[in-house]
């Protein structure tokens, strides 16, 4: 039995795990193995147990916003004493009402989840429990049926690649399966 928790927000950026320097990116339809571990974190503490048995992620469309970042370098001017800093405009597809949807194995973990916000991966995007949905009970087979993207991790290398190790040269961390159920984009152009 699985304890669901549905969290909604106006929307979200689940950033790419490369380039999400590029000037055009958009956001990511599942979650890596690494945000899902930050989630838990976050609803439940640092150095606790992976609590987030299974989630479903959809959402209405992408928009595509502007965003001014800017650069690391800088440069001293000595006429006006200031420091000088590059910008540049990037161009973000995020995702239009996201609805993110985490399966607990135990009630009590669904009810701390439940009493808590959670960002999708950058602060300013913030997701909030479903009071109308609550917390439901379903079985693994009702889970199933459940629209939207899950990344289920995979034992081979035959999946997609999650994420690469920066310190052991570039190695594949992870590999995952993509699981698309019904219809995860709600809203069709």
């Amino acid at each position: 039995m699985y304890y669901v928790v549905r969290y909604t927000g106006p929307m979200g950026y689940i950033k790419p795990w490369t380039a999400v320097r590029d000037s055009l990116t958009f956001s990511e339809k599942f979650l890596s193995p690494a945000t899902v571990a930050g989630m838990s974190q976050k609803l439940f503490g640092l150095g606790q147990d992976q609590r987030i048995a299974r989630y479903r992620l959809c959402f209405d469309a992408y928009s595509v916003q502007q965003e001014q970042t800017w650069s690391p370098e800088h440069k001293w001017e000595a006429k006006t004493e200031s420091i000088n800093r590059g910008q540049s405009i990037l161009e973000r597809g995020i995702l239009l009402n996201p609805e993110l949807i985490l399966a607990f194995d135990t009630l009590q973990d669904a009810e701390v989840a439940y009493e808590q916000h959670l960002c999708l991966c950058r602060n300013e995007d913030l997701v909030f429990p479903d009071a109308e949905f609550g917390i439901q009970a379903l079985t693994p087979t009702d889970f199933e049926s459940l629209t939207g993207f899950e990344l289920v991790a995979s034992d081979s290398d035959s999946g997609v690649p999650v994420g690469r190790n920066r310190f052991i040269e570039g190695h594949p961390m992870t590999y995952g399966q993509l699981v698309v159920r019904g219809n995860p984009v709600r809203m069709a152009f």
